[in-house]
């Protein structure tokens, strides 16, 4: 397993009770006093670093090569999945995944972003950085589960969206600004999970929900950290101050009531236990889908406006309005 350099500490002293281990086993000799002693500093050192990280290490975790992704959730939380492909307009973005399937027994619409594992689906996926095609795919889908009258779970884990010229040429821009639109007005209940790194534009064109949550060790941010410390202090590597200064992390997003729930994470990282991970997951997700079907098709709408609408403070410059 890919070790972070954080992690260091703790992978030296578990080799070290791994090679004490088998040393006792080679020559029979009874050294568990030793071992138990070892194990529970580690379980100490795992608890004092796992549960005092700082933004920059939880980038770090958000980012992991072997994070779990959509379709790894998608395996354990809906059943009779059946995936949809393309926009219908253009052909189908592999970097969004999406379909139909059932949610503890009901009847959904899931859309999430994908990344690859490795270098070859990286490529396969471009990196989980959608083109217009994915976002118009998304959209798609979500007008069908409002047809039907199905709650929409999106599953948000990208960098952003594609920068390139012919994701330009294309529309990325307006695909992204028709999702924000079109998502504000959808009368069935929408619960949008961050389970990597939200970035930007290419995050909120599947994040306009009426429940926004994050895993602990999401992030959720405007810019990249290495992007704002090459804006504002013309130095990329200065991204772990970048980090801290954002304020990107679940629990800060939490504090400033951005989001609506941290999901508690398995320690050392979602990828160390997916399965538990996911049921963590599912929990919260039944908890709001039962709140929200609860509301009419209407109230949904309004009550998404208000959430919105009452996110940051605003105050009235020379007729306009801004931003404090």
């Amino acid at each position: 397993m890919d070790q972070l350099p954080f992690e260091r500490p703790i992978v030296e002293l578990r080799n070290k009770i791994n090679e004490l281990k088998a040393f006792t086993a080679e020559k029979e000799i009874d050294l568990s006093g030793e071992i138990e002693k070892l194990e529970a500093r580690l379980e100490q050192l795992e608890k004092d670093i796992y549960g005092n990280l700082n933004p920059w290490e939880r980038v770090q975790i958000a980012r992991h090569s072997k994070r779990p992704t959509t379709l790894d959730y998608i395996k354990y939380l809906i059943t009779d999945f059946i995936e949809l492909h393309g926009d219908r307009l253009y052909g189908d973005d592999k970097a969004i995944v999406g379909g139909v399937g059932k949610f503890e027994g009901k009847p959904v619409t899931i859309i999430g972003h994908q990344r690859g594992k490795d270098t070859k689906e990286n490529i396969k996926r471009n990196f989980g950085m959608p083109h217009p095609e994915g976002y118009r795919k998304a959209l798609r889908l979500m007008k069908q589960a409002e047809k039907f009258r199905r709650p929409i779970i999106c599953f948000i884990d990208t960098k952003g969206a594609d920068p390139g010229i012919e994701s330009e040429e294309r529309g990325q821009s307006e695909a992204i600004a028709r999702n924000l639109l079109e998502m504000a007005g959808l009368r069935v209940p929408i619960v949008c999970v961050v389970i990597g790194e939200g970035g930007s534009g290419g995050a909120l064109a599947l994040g306009v929900g009426d429940r926004i949550m994050m895993l602990e060790n999401a992030t959720y941010s405007v810019i990249s950290p290495e992007g704002a410390a090459a804006l504002l202090w013309k130095d990329a590597s200065l991204a772990k101050k970048a980090a801290e200064t954002m304020k990107i992390t679940a629990p800060d997003l939490k504090e400033l009531q951005l989001i609506d729930e941290m999901i508690p994470e398995v320690r050392g990282g979602a990828h160390r236990d997916v399965e538990f991970q996911a049921n963590e997951i599912r929990k919260a997700i039944s908890r709001s889908l039962q709140e929200l079907e609860k509301k009419s098709g209407e109230n949904l709408v309004l009550k998404r406006y208000e959430k919105f609408k009452n996110i940051g403070e605003y105050t009235h410059v020379n007729g306009a309005i801004a931003m404090k």
